[in-house]
């Protein structure tokens, strides 16, 4: 079935059905009959020809850290109902933490013609800089503020200030576990909000009392244990995921450490694990999938109109006090 036999069956022009599937004027009358053939015969346009006409593919790539983590699949559910919507299909890379990989997937998309591409990044390098300059479609940051790309973030610097400025009200004597140093937004400006807050209310806060790991429970339970081994009057944990403070807490029920009489802690992402954990896990609130749909909307929007203009957006975020802070 092609275009010539669904003009002839409906009895119009071969132009006018060409008009009817690019949303070009038809009449009425004339639309309906080719709609009813369409429904009749099942027929597909060409997704080659489609794309030849309107030079787009109808495929965004979107890379990803990790698969395995729930804050990345709610901006993922936030992507693919946006995308969805405007008739867009989703090709998802899981780069597995692996700088290499998201670099080697930026290349083949670059290569592979998508209309555009949502990052879900955590380390940049010089390498994923310099592979970016070369990609010539539109290109969404998200949850990192990047220099000369548009982004959408969160305020993880005055998330972390704030909560930790909560805990300090209660607290002689804090710490803070936090994530690779390489992950600006997690790594840094989590801990920099940690240290702000204890500045600005004249706490000193020695570098050993400031650890970094990987986003796991395991790294939790092992930096607590350090910590603890170095000084057992520690009275707050600050974590830097939900995750490494649930590793923590494991640690701190081992020892006998009473949550949160003895030792309070928070934790970053309102996982559905800090929910159900004992006691339930104080955490912050970040909007990720609304930050799922504003990128992919910021995307869409950069394709519709053919221009590269940098747009940033910051998102807000909510802290959740629960039975793990005094």
């Amino acid at each position: 079935m092609n275009i010539n036999e669904i003009a002839a069956l409906a009895g119009v022009s071969r132009a006018t059905v060409s008009r009817y599937l690019n949303d070009g004027y038809v009449s009425g009358e004339k639309r309906e009959k080719i709609r009813k053939v369409i429904e009749e015969t099942g027929y597909q346009p060409s997704a080659q020809a489609q794309m030849l006409r309107t030079k787009k593919t109808g495929f965004i790539g979107v890379i990803v850290p990790k698969i395995h983590s729930d804050s990345i699949s709610r901006m993922l559910q936030g992507i693919s109902e946006v995308l969805g919507n405007k008739g867009y299909q989703l090709l998802l890379a899981d780069a597995h933490s692996d700088n290499k990989e998201e670099i080697r997937y930026l290349k083949q998309l670059r290569q592979n013609h998508v209309d555009g591409i949502i990052m879900i990044g955590s380390c940049f390098t010089k390498e994923h800089y310099r592979v970016m300059k070369e990609i010539t479609v539109p290109l969404v940051v998200l949850s990192q503020c990047v220099k000369d790309y548009s982004c959408v973030y969160y305020d993880d610097y005055s998330a972390a200030k704030e909560i930790t400025k909560y805990a300090l009200s209660t607290s002689r004597n804090p710490a803070f576990i936090g994530a690779v140093p390489e992950d600006e937004a997690v790594g840094r400006e989590r801990l920099y909000g940690f240290l702000d807050a204890n500045f600005e209310l004249d706490r000193e806060i020695r570098e050993d009392y400031c650890t970094s790991g990987a986003f796991t429970i395991e790294d939790g339970y092992g930096y607590a244990k350090k910590l603890f081994a170095m000084d057992d009057t520690i009275d707050t944990l600050v974590c830097a995921t939900d995750k490494i403070a649930i590793g923590a807490m494991r640690y701190l029920k081992e020892i006998g450490k009473k949550i949160p009489d003895e030792v309070q802690i928070t934790g970053f992402g309102d996982s559905l694990s800090a929910t159900v954990c004992e006691p339930p896990l104080s955490t912050v609130h970040f909007y990720y999938q609304t930050s799922g749909e504003e990128a992919a909307n910021m995307l869409v929007n950069m394709i519709d109109d053919n221009k590269s203009i940098r747009k940033e957006m910051k998102m807000g975020y909510q802290i959740i006090k629960t039975e793990s802070l005094r």
